[in-house]
């Protein structure tokens, strides 16, 4: 990186912020110098280079454990997280760790659960974490076809660690296909007990897509997920 420099001396006192002519920040017109101004002395500020091994942050990244402690504790803490899937025939559809009858499912390289992944990423949003990609990459065959509660459990720790618990939620399922009021209370008491709270705290309303897009044609299913957290 090139050197910057500043000549103060062609700088009027007592106009600190006053620039030379090599310097794209102009002074408002209204602004006047003294006759006789007092130069400042010179000086150059040199930028220095600094080299990162980027194997060696990656390494670090990698080896160590996620932590749930945010970078400030606060009373109340908001997470919202989205997840989208395309569905396929020959899977299952599972909805916050419920099988769903239907002649299509989530392809994806766990079990597709799209309500429990953007729960996943509301909770670590919240906690100013990174998100569900990062912590359980699809590129890890350790996650593949694993149970999204899994998921669930680890947000869970994290959250507890880092001092909080969730005061609410609210989620809505958009799919065209099929009908989920038969199953809405099943998929949230289901819920309810995999984050470890009462029912009355947890939301889940679904709505079709209008036949609109992918959505709406029955070739995908999405979710929306807002979490309060409160400080215990």
């Amino acid at each position: 990186m090139a050197a910057s420099s500043f000549t103060a001396s062609t700088i009027p006192h007592p106009y600190p912020f006053a620039t030379t002519t090599k310097s794209s920040h102009l002074l408002p017109l209204s602004c006047s110098f003294p006759r006789n101004p007092t130069p400042l002395p010179s000086f150059r500020l040199r930028a220095s280079s600094t080299t990162v091994s980027a194997s060696a942050v990656s390494t670090k990244i990698e080896d160590s454990r996620v932590s749930g402690t945010p970078s400030k504790a606060l009373p109340f803490r908001v997470g919202h997280g989205f997840d989208l899937h395309r569905l396929e025939p020959g899977y299952p559809l599972i909805i916050g760790g419920i099988n769903i009858p239907h002649d299509r499912g989530c392809e994806a390289h766990s079990d597709g659960d799209v309500l429990l992944h953007c729960v996943v990423d509301a909770i670590l949003g919240a906690l100013g974490l990174p998100d569900i990609g990062q912590i359980f990459p699809d590129s890890d065959p350790k996650w593949k076809g694993c149970a999204s509660s899994v998921f669930i459990q680890e947000s869970v720790r994290l959250m507890h660690e880092a001092g909080y618990e969730i005061g609410n939620l609210d989620a809505t399922l958009i799919l065209q296909r099929p009908k989920l009021s038969p199953h809405k209370d099943t998929i949230k008491a289901n819920l309810s007990a995999l984050l470890g709270v009462d029912p009355s705290v947890v939301n889940i309303k679904a709505k079709t897509h209008e036949k609109v897009d992918s959505l709406g044609e029955n070739r995908s299913i999405a979710a929306h997920t807002v979490v309060l957290l409160m400080r215990k």
